[in-house]
């Protein structure tokens, strides 16, 4: 039984990775003492939630336990940001993170595992951020870099996603915006006919973190993404040729949109089993 830290609980992949993890493992979670969402892991027993009002105080609590992995998902997402926006990023995307990093020798951590964006590198081109959100997601990369020469013995791992999707999913994602709008019988707007995404079911990253946990991967930066993309209309397509209800889309375009994914380590022993076109209807379908 590992002992394992796991920040951004409450969000989508954080939750899964709870779920999953759970059972065979002592979890330990970092909440605010006023967070929202302390319901989703009231079904939780025995998890050591280690709560908290401002980074001093984190701090503190963290050179009081031992922990032997740390998975980072805490994050906070903004595609255009604004001014007042600056504060949040930057505490969710670097200075919560900071404290960790800073606290993992005192807690005896022998992996970080940190969850990025390829945004960092958008278009397959190096360094070149889209958006401030990417810009953070960089610079947090860069923090790992220096702690992992102060750290040695640490095994830091960065895990670059692109698109994910999944059951139970809230956020406002393609698919789940599919998934809303077919339920209650409304059109989608799509950008254009020819919109490639690249998916990966929550599933299949809980597998690659399985796989970090459980075997000797060696510590680097691994990217972790679907075999193929996807063109949105061949999806759409195939969804109403089996299917009694039809989904309601509006194209707005013709436009080819077809990202580049930079060409970072694959992930030695894993591949993706669950991210398939029959995989991504079925979660649109599900009620």
């Amino acid at each position: 039984m590992k002992k394992i830290l796991i920040t951004g609980s409450t969000g989508f992949i954080g939750s899964n990775l709870l779920k999953d993890l759970y059972p065979k493992n002592k979890i330990f979670l970092i909440l605010r003492n006023k967070s929202q969402n302390n319901k989703k892991i009231k079904n939780y027993k025995n998890i050591k939630i280690i709560w908290y009002n401002d980074f001093y105080e984190l701090n503190k609590k963290l050179k009081k336990i031992t922990i032997d992995i740390v998975i980072h998902c805490a994050t906070h997402y903004v595609r255009n940001h604004k001014f007042e926006d600056l504060l949040k990023l930057n505490k969710s995307n670097i200075l919560f993170g900071n404290v960790i990093l800073e606290n993992l020798k005192s807690m005896k951590t022998k992996k970080f595992i940190n969850f990025s964006t390829v945004w960092e590198d958008y278009n397959s081109i190096k360094n070149n951020c889209p958006n401030l959100y990417s810009a953070y997601k960089k610079s947090f990369g860069n923090l790992i870099s220096y702690y992992s020469k102060i750290l040695p013995k640490i095994g830091f791992f960065n895990i670059m996603i692109s698109d994910t999707f999944g059951e139970k999913d809230n956020r406002l994602k393609i698919i789940n915006v599919l998934r809303k709008n077919y339920k209650y019988n409304k059109t989608t707007k799509i950008i254009s006919k020819n919109l490639f995404v690249n998916l990966l079911n929550i599933n299949d990253i809980i597998s690659a973190i399985k796989l970090i946990l459980e075997k000797n991967i060696k510590a680097d930066k691994y990217l972790i993404k679907n075999k193929v993309s996807y063109k949105m209309l061949d999806l759409i397509n195939i969804f109403n040729k089996n299917a009694n209800k039809k989904l309601k889309v509006k194209w707005l375009s013709n436009k080819v949109i077809k990202e580049k994914i930079y060409t970072y380590k694959k992930l030695k022993g894993w591949t993706p089993k669950e991210s398939s076109k029959i995989e991504i209807i079925r979660i649109i379908q599900k009620k």
